[in-house]
């Protein structure tokens, strides 16, 4: 079983919660995704108090000597949170003694690798943004912008 956790925090409450979800092969060899937990996490958020919330949820549902990997967002706490939670798991019992316990979420690197690209293009992207709301500002604006255009074969 594979299983995928993130937290999410209520910024006007500084209220956290931790989903939890598992997706595995079922007997007919078709792929499930159950949500186990949604649940509510007290502060503070860190990597002592975050596995055991884990634990929690893999021995309510007697999954915790089944797991292959945990899809985690990259950050510093949730690899620390990953070495506390394999020192309360029996390792033995996981795939490859739990050595690719840890798994990186793939979308949120994507998404660190955008914003990081976009903070070193985000001054151009403004003017052209400010440029067009000034072009399309009004209609003698766009059509002076069309026939430039079409002047310039652009």
């Amino acid at each position: 079983m594979s299983i995928t956790t993130d937290m999410w925090i209520l910024s006007n409450k500084k209220r956290g919660f931790m989903v939890n979800t598992v997706h595995f092969i079922d007997h007919t060899w078709t792929l499930q995704r159950w949500d186990l937990r949604f649940v509510y996490v007290s502060s503070p958020h860190t990597k002592d108090v975050l596995p055991n919330v884990l634990v929690d949820c893999f021995l309510e549902w007697n999954i915790d000597r089944k797991l292959s990997t945990i899809t985690i967002d990259n950050c510093s706490t949730n690899d620390a949170m990953i070495r506390l939670l394999s020192r309360k798991l029996d390792t033995s019992s996981l795939t490859l003694s739990g050595s690719m316990l840890n798994m990186r979420c793939v979308a949120h690197i994507l998404n660190l690798i955008v914003q990081d690209g976009l903070s070193l293009i985000g001054d151009g992207i403004e003017r052209i943004h400010d440029s067009v709301i000034y072009w399309t500002g009004s209609p003698k604006r766009r059509q002076k912008f069309d026939e430039n255009a079409c002047q310039l074969r652009v």
